[in-house]
């Protein structure tokens, strides 16, 4: 089974035949013994620190069907080296672009994302709820705003409805998580305390295997319904993690913090700002990890799949929905 390779140290990749080389190198230039990674068991690279690579090695990576993300110091996302788009389809491309122009088809799967992603929302507090957690009040008012998105009729609108739900939905973080952290405001560029670190890195994560997924599927990343397509920019995979952070990211937080696995000495507070250190993002990375390998019985399937096909599975949904095969129906947790 090929595995995603997280590489948070700087360093040089390069061929060594046909296995991949990494050589770490520290701030001063001193090269630590290289690792060496068997090309035929590497599904992309998450790279974390800078990477000395050469044309020659995207060449061999392109031809593996090798992705590598690279994120800048603050673990934004800043683009993806993709193997060449063998999937892609001209019928599809067609129809998915005329999906975007027409307005009224283009509103409809955009409500039908935010409409999964306040679901699984309400369902994480639903969970908390019933362990005696008093978030009855804030659940309400969600359900207040979730009701206004079948009446909306614009993109614009739409996301504010979709910005009230979810800044309603994070008052409920402080009262799920340990009292030993608070999270306050949502705060992004850049995070100004523990959780919303968390938040951060972790969307970034979803939004990266949202994108892994899309390009084994015939659709277009860059052709989206809810944000706004834009240049070196793929929106449709912002679209899709709407669905999966309430699932994937804000539930690992929870138990991350609640059960003590990534504590305070994990993060590097700076002036107006706070990240996870290198040991607090290795945590993050194999929780995260083990989520989205971690199988569960389809209630549709009837067979078990991990989160990380799950997602694969909802692409291919909206593809059928596309091409006018299957109404899209966004994935709603059952538990």
């Amino acid at each position: 089974m090929k595995k995603t390779y997280y590489l948070f140290n700087p360093g040089r990749l390069s061929r060594k035949d046909n296995t991949l080389k990494f050589t770490p190198v520290d701030e001063n230039g001193v090269e630590s013994s290289p690792k060496y990674i068997p090309i035929e068991g590497v599904s992309d690279f998450f790279c974390f620190g800078s990477l000395d690579a050469n044309s020659a090695l995207y060449n061999f990576l392109g031809k593996n069907g090798v992705s590598v993300h690279f994120f800048d110091y603050y673990e934004y996302y800043t683009g993806s080296f993709s193997p060449k788009e063998y999937l892609l389809a001209g019928k599809m491309q067609i129809e998915q672009t005329k999906r975007y122009l027409d307005k009224r088809k283009r509103m409809d799967i955009a409500r039908r994302f935010i409409q999964g992603a306040a679901f699984n929302m309400s369902k994480n507090l639903k969970y908390y709820i019933n362990r005696e957690k008093e978030l009855t009040p804030i659940l309400e008012v969600m359900n207040e705003y979730t009701s206004l998105i079948d009446g909306t009729t614009a993109i614009d609108e739409l996301m504010g409805v979709e910005g009230n739900i979810r800044q309603t939905y994070y008052m409920a973080f402080d009262e799920i998580i340990s009292a030993d952290f608070n999270m306050e405001n949502r705060s992004k560029r850049p995070p100004e305390n523990e959780i919303n670190a968390m938040i951060s890195f972790g969307n970034t994560l979803c939004y990266s295997l949202c994108l892994s997924q899309i390009y084994h599927t015939q659709l277009n990343p860059t052709i989206s319904f809810l944000h706004e397509p834009g240049y070196r920019r793929y929106s449709l995979a912002l679209d899709i993690s709407e669905i999966f952070k309430p699932l994937l990211v804000d539930r690992l937080i929870f138990r991350l913090l609640n059960k003590k696995e990534i504590q305070s000495k994990d993060f590097d507070h700076q002036m107006n700002s706070c990240l996870l250190k290198d040991a607090g993002r290795k945590k993050f990375v194999r929780a995260w990890e083990e989520r989205i390998n971690e199988t569960f019985k389809h209630p549709v399937l009837k067979r078990h799949v991990s989160y990380k096909h799950l997602i694969k599975l909802e692409c291919y949904k909206l593809t059928k929905h596309i091409l006018g095969m299957e109404e899209y129906k966004p994935f709603k947790s059952r538990w």
